[in-house]
């Protein structure tokens, strides 16, 4: 069957978390997206860590199934091969900026003006005017503007989430929204402009938290695991260690005490009869539910609370869900390759029964590159000459001399020691040289000093 965004084609300018995700929402259904990365170091995601086999873990999370193409879009040639690029494309996104893309020829006005049914998406920290406008905006900056931070934690202590909320729900948005213009676009030919807020977004989940300040001038505490408007609803003591329960309704709470914790007469106990007069009397209620969870195992009061359906859960440590058996017996992972080496991918959560989602490769720097320089309108050795002059970059490339140190010396010591696979090996038959090794843990960027390097570790 058909991808549901097959023959869409996207190019992105984009950096970190936000744009990355809008874009790999696409990808994942089926859309072509070729992906500008600067010459020097691409996305900064790439190196914000290296521990998928030398990627970044956020690199590979947030662009599987794309095409890199390095180029200096500063310099004049590599703008018109960009412009190029997004003349033949059905969206273009950039996160540069504000006011950015604009000087570089690339701004939705000029676009649009050649191709009105272009579908440009702008994603910015604070969107367009407004006095913060040009503030710079990473994700626990704009938590901490839209609020967010000043309800999470505990009383004591307000945190940010152990998730980048913010980039996360802006990405969301954005490709929300160009979806929503690529199907007005089918039915009428019109494209769009999108803005897209980080702080916009983040504001907008801010939900119930924020309609309760607007409404009782309250402002909802930091409450833990806890809920400012439930109860009861946290985390309670088990023999053996804790479990987490929501009740979110009268029935459910008279099914918790009768029929799981065995305390009828907590059914009828007026502090507790309805939820707005638990929410009251919070203390006392989880009080008078742990004494109960105490007597059971974690496992026990797991399935007597699953029998009777009541909301509970587990917190579990990022290895157990790694291995969670819901997962598996769904069959949600998939092998991708990376740079370096393959991994596994977690499919999207919304699944068409029809066909399933692409789970394309995590690119390398400019793996693609003289291919879209081709496709940009250059003959082949235009596209050499460009590469040749530092204006794109294309992976793979080597230098004119080989280093054969490492072939020369006992390179299965070395293999042996590092653990190298055979890609590695080919590369240091090759002299390459912007392998980061997972053993010694740094990255050496000059092909001679890699050579040498080669020569110390395989005769020591």
């Amino acid at each position: 069957m058909t991808q549901p965004l097959a023959g869409v084609t996207v190019v992105a300018i984009e950096q970190a978390v936000a744009a990355p995700l809008a874009t790999r929402n696409l990808a994942d259904l089926g859309a072509r997206v070729i992906k500008v990365e600067r010459v020097d170091g691409g996305d900064f995601a790439r190196s914000y860590d290296h521990v998928v086999h030398g990627t970044g873990a956020h690199f590979v999370w947030l662009n599987r199934g794309k095409e890199s193409i390095a180029v200096d879009v500063k310099a004049t040639e590599g703008r018109a091969v960009v412009r190029r690029l997004v003349d033949r494309a059905d969206v273009f996104v950039q996160n540069l900026a504000p006011g950015a893309a604009g000087r570089l020829g690339l701004g939705a006005a000029e676009l649009r003006s050649a191709r009105p049914e272009l579908v440009v998406a702008n994603l910015s920290g604070f969107g367009l005017g407004g006095p913060m406008e040009q503030r710079k905006a990473y994700d626990m900056l704009i938590q901490a503007e839209a609020g967010l931070i000043s309800i999470t934690g505990t009383p004591e202590t307000p945190v940010k989430t152990g998730i980048p909320t913010a980039d996360i729900a802006s990405g969301m948005y954005c490709s929300q929204a160009i979806l929503a213009a690529l199907l007005r676009r089918w039915r009428t030919g019109e494209g769009a402009t999108i803005d897209v807020s980080m702080l916009e977004a983040t504001v907008e989940w801010m939900g119930y938290a924020l309609y309760t300040q607007m409404h009782t001038g309250w402002q909802p505490p930091r409450m833990g695991l806890s809920h400012s408007s439930i109860a009861p609803y946290d985390a309670y003591p088990t023999r053996d260690g804790q479990l987490l329960i929501g009740v979110q309704n009268d029935s459910g709470w008279r099914t918790l005490v009768t029929e799981v914790l065995g305390v009828p007469e907590l059914a009828g106990d007026p502090r507790f009869a309805t939820n707005v007069l638990r929410v009251r009397h919070r203390h006392e209620c989880d009080a008078a539910v742990a004494a109960q969870t105490r007597g059971w195992s974690t496992a026990e009061l797991d399935a007597r609370l699953a029998a009777a359906g009541i909301p509970a859960a587990q917190v579990k440590e990022l290895n157990q869900v790694v291995q969670h058996p819901q997962l598996r017996a769904r069959d949600r992972w998939r092998g991708i390759e990376t740079e370096h080496a393959p991994t596994r991918a977690l499919l999207p959560p919304a699944t068409f029964t029809d066909v399933e989602a692409p789970m394309g490769d995590v690119p390398a720097l400019g793996q693609h590159t003289r291919a879209l320089l081709i496709e940009s309108g250059l003959d082949a050795g235009q596209a050499d000459d460009v590469i040749r002059r530092g204006i794109a970059g294309q992976a793979g490339d080597t230098p004119s001399r080989t280093y054969t140190t490492c072939a020369d010396k006992d390179l299965s010591r070395l293999t042996g020691r590092y653990h190298l696979g055979g890609r590695q090996r080919r590369w240091l038959r090759s002299g390459w040289g912007s392998w980061s090794g997972r053993r010694w843990g740094w990255r050496c960027s000059s092909r001679r000093r890699w050579s040498r390097w080669c020569t110390a570790a395989a005769g020591s």
